[in-house]
């Protein structure tokens, strides 16, 4: 088993005002050569949206896009027609394939949004453009780690087109769980959006990440108070 060690601190910063953004791999003005991405996730950003604000029109192809608020709510608009409020408790996938304009903002006008975005490499190109939202209250399980994004359109998670699972978990008591691979040459990248864990006698506190590659299963041991990312990817693009 290979692993790599991202405490929070090391992350890059960028604070725009009405943007505090912390990215886990290479991203706008942030560029670290060791680290552009875990195998196909190219991007980890933890952004807090001052009220009102928010990411004007822009563009994306060929990426899966995936977006996990964890505090406040999130407006979205796209060019194809979309328009949706996200909360905390839903998450929203949308694949830009051949290419998609969005914007972004926070709904509310009097408190802050914390958001996480992710990026991932399709293993498809140029697919037709889609968007969709998921409320995950009905997905979760206490105190274990269950599916939010899957490769499965039939499934019960949102789904992406790519081999990644990605589980979300949130404990208030202290257990040890395995995390078997879903598929062979897949890496888990963890990311510990709160509480304290371990893995591989690597402890982990809020804001830490683990990338763990080269094995079919890990143990992690988890203290109580804590919410986890399992971001399984392959490790090839």
């Amino acid at each position: 088993m290979k692993t790599i060690f991202h405490p929070s601190s090391s992350r890059g910063e960028a604070n725009h005002g009405w943007l505090h953004a912390k990215h886990s791999f290479s991203f706008a003005n942030f560029y670290d050569p060791n680290r552009i991405q875990f195998g196909t996730l190219r991007v980890l950003n933890d952004d807090i949206i001052a009220p009102g604000m928010g990411f004007g029109t822009h563009p994306h192809d060929n990426m899966e896009i995936i977006t996990i608020p964890l505090e406040g709510a999130l407006e979205h608009k796209d060019s194809m027609d979309n328009i949706g409020v996200i909360e905390s408790d839903e998450i929203q996938v949308m694949s830009a394939g051949t290419g998609v304009y969005h914007s972004e903002y926070n709904k509310n006008k009097d408190q802050p949004l914390n958001l996480l975005q992710l990026w991932v490499f399709p293993h498809t190109k140029n697919v037709t453009p889609r968007y969709d939202q998921k409320n995950i209250k009905e997905l979760k399980i206490p105190n274990a780690f269950y599916p939010i994004v899957t490769p499965d359109p039939k499934g019960p998670a949102m789904w992406i087109h790519q081999d990644a699972w990605f589980h979300l978990g949130e404990f208030d008591q202290e257990i040890t769980l395995e995390y078997s691979i879903n598929k062979p040459g897949n890496g888990v990248y963890v990311f510990m959006i709160d509480g304290e864990g371990s893995i591989a006698e690597q402890s982990l506190s809020k804001r830490d990440a683990l990338g763990i590659w080269e094995t079919d299963s890990f143990s992690i041991s988890i203290k109580k108070k804590s919410r986890i990312l399992l971001l399984e990817v392959p490790m090839q693009h």
